[in-house]
């Protein structure tokens, strides 16, 4: 560390490390220090070159760096049980974006290996501080839905051609590894671990094609959570939709940081990722006197950032590390047992 900062690596220097961990990362200049990137061939035509930050086309540049506390793995899903053992071995911390690992094998050994050295570990679940479920929280923890009956997450596209582009089948790189990584963190990070799990998902072009749709019911009692998304929905179904005894809260839209950020506007705007009232999801309910309400809820904003947050804690101050390993080991067997009857 320097000057009580943690000095960071990242390897990838694509799409993910520029466009949902550095613009996030470097707001925290009281927390962290980037120093090195890595990539197999080092281009600054699509990303810009980031000031004070050394690039380089050797991944032993960043792992034999004495000064790198953590190094953030932001390659494809392939290759980031390789480069997590690596970077254990080399005794840093370590981040890898999702989906985690291919198997849970893999992430068991990932997880035995950074504990066996007193390393921390973990996935980027960079969605737990997505704008619609922050605010999906608060509703649930106000009481006013009453006990809750069911809860509806909806993550939808229509890109009928990148399924269509699929002329083979590979689980990890299936819809649901690659957005399931997404919204079953969400449940399991605010649920826990389900009584019992429903699969339905499919390959809609058929077998030997991509997995392309996915409906998972997951059963707490007598509240169902289910997670649904599909390439093939030309109008999107609301993002979240929940369902209580005494009401329900429709959030339409999702949180718009990653639309802000696909469009290079940057977190350093005071209005990143901000809902405007028309995208303020609605409330609906009967009070104790029966008396009827319908009202807007103002969103939470949401913060990718927040990971890092969290991290610092963890390896710094020694708080409890939040995104733990139990709750990535569930969702990789979740993931696995979506995806083992397709071929």
């Amino acid at each position: 560390m320097i000057d009580n900062k943690l000095v960071v690596g990242y390897i990838g220097n694509g799409k993910s490390a520029n466009r949902y961990h550095l613009p996030f990362i470097t707001q925290r200049k009281d927390k962290f220090i980037v120093k090195s990137i890595f990539d197999i061939h080092v281009r600054h035509d699509i990303w810009s070159k980031i000031d004070g930050v050394q690039y380089t086309e050797n991944v032993d540049d960043i792992l034999n760096d004495p000064d790198i506390d953590m190094v953030v793995i932001c390659t494809t899903h392939h290759l980031h049980y390789e480069y997590a053992k690596k970077v254990l071995n080399a005794h840093k911390h370590c981040l890898v974006e999702k989906p985690f690992m291919e198997t849970s094998e893999q992430a068991k050994e990932i997880f035995a290996l950074a504990d066996s050295l007193n390393l921390y570990c973990s996935s980027y679940q960079n969605r737990r501080y997505d704008s619609d479920f922050l605010t999906v929280q608060k509703v649930i923890e106000s009481g006013v839905l009453g006990d809750l009956l069911e809860v509806e997450m909806h993550y939808d596209y229509y890109r009928p051609e990148v399924p269509e582009g699929v002329h083979y089948f590979d689980p990890a790189f299936s819809f649901l590894y690659g957005h399931g990584c997404h919204t079953l963190d969400q449940v399991i990070s605010y649920f826990g671990k389900p009584d019992n799990i429903h699969y339905d998902v499919k390959q809609i072009l058929g077998t030997g094609r991509m997995n392309d749709y996915f409906d998972l019911d997951l059963y707490y009692g007598s509240l169902k959570v289910s997670v649904k998304s599909s390439y093939f929905r030309i109008k999107e179904r609301p993002s979240f939709i929940v369902y209580g005894k005494k009401g329900m809260f429709v959030k339409q839209t999702k949180d718009r940081q990653e639309e802000h950020l696909k469009l290079f506007y940057m977190p350093d705007n005071d209005d990143f990722g901000i809902d405007k009232p028309e995208h303020y999801g609605v409330l609906t309910y009967y009070d104790d006197n029966h008396v009827y309400h319908e009202e807007k809820v103002p969103s939470v904003n949401g913060d990718y950032g927040r990971v890092y947050d969290g991290i610092y804690e963890c390896i710094v101050n020694h708080k409890d590390q939040i995104i733990t390993h139990d709750q990535t080991l569930l969702q990789m067997e979740i993931l696995e047992n979506g995806v083992k009857d397709l071929k």
